[in-house]
């Protein structure tokens, strides 16, 4: 077992030297590459386009719905959205309870007093409202998201990893099939067994890169399937907005309307 262990690591380390070897080579231009077609090329940008919005579009949006740097969505938001996330009062709760309790303090029976506590109870009102809204954001638009970065992106990355890999096996191998029919390999006394064992390692190569190849482009293919997923959680989002601002100015046009009377 040991000697097994010694043997898969020395052909680990000898993988990686060859990997290393041939992407020296290529940067100082002494190797050939094997190039990846347009349309794969395509796939690659539209999927780190992709990565990078969401990641730009779900850090700003968090800045919106918790402006507090202190309670940043990193800090509010899991996966799991536990209770504690989602009973934590808002700062409009809070202004609100000073509001009401200062009205209190003050004298409910005068108009300044009363009106403290019914200014308070709107501020709470649209507290609990914005805390709907963000539950909502969260729920329906943020997780799914940060889902996918987490998900799908991590292994799209994983799978382009191992596909440079076999790439750099494929054109390493490619390589020694040419020195192994060179001039001067020929002069080996065992030339004709050179090239087999090349080319038996080129066609293993080759059929390794073709597999990860397929493997990655179905991947990247799927950014499609996720892009009109996140278009249906957008709608989600934008709704949630509109019923949020809705709410609001419901709350705030009734207030008025009693101010108005008192």
């Amino acid at each position: 077992m040991a000697m097994d262990n010694v043997k898969k690591f020395a052909g680990q380390a000898g993988t990686f030297l060859s990997r290393a070897k041939q992407y020296t080579e290529e940067k100082l231009g002494n190797a050939e590459k094997t190039e990846l077609d347009a349309r794969f090329e395509n796939l690659l940008q539209r999927a780190d386009r992709t990565r990078l919005w969401t990641e730009q579009i779900l850090a700003k949006m968090g800045a919106v719905l918790e402006p507090n740097p202190n309670s940043r969505m990193e800090d509010f938001v899991n996966t799991k959205l536990d209770r504690r996330a989602r009973d934590r009062e808002s700062n409009s709760e809070q202004f609100g309870s000073a509001m009401i309790d200062g009205g209190n303090e003050l004298g409910p029976g005068t108009q300044y007093g009363a009106t403290l506590i019914q200014v308070g109870q709107s501020q709470r009102k649209i507290g609990q409202i914005q805390r709907e809204y963000v539950q909502s954001s969260l729920t329906n638009y943020i997780v799914p998201l940060r889902t996918f970065l987490e998900g799908d992106m991590k292994t799209i990355t994983k799978e382009r990893k191992i596909l440079e890999n076999v790439r750099l096996d494929l054109d390493a191998a490619k390589g020694k099939v040419r020195k192994a029919r060179s001039a001067e390999a020929s002069k080996a006394p065992n030339h004709e067994e050179m090239i087999k064992a090349a080319e038996a390692e080129l066609r293993k190569a080759q059929a390794d890169f073709d597999r990860q190849y397929e493997i990655t482009t179905l991947l990247l293919e799927g950014i499609t399937s996720a892009h009109s997923t996140h278009l249906e959680r957008l709608k989600d989002f934008v709704e949630a907005e509109q019923t949020y601002y809705a709410q609001c100015s419901q709350t705030m046009t009734e207030l008025q309307q009693q101010l108005g009377k008192s």
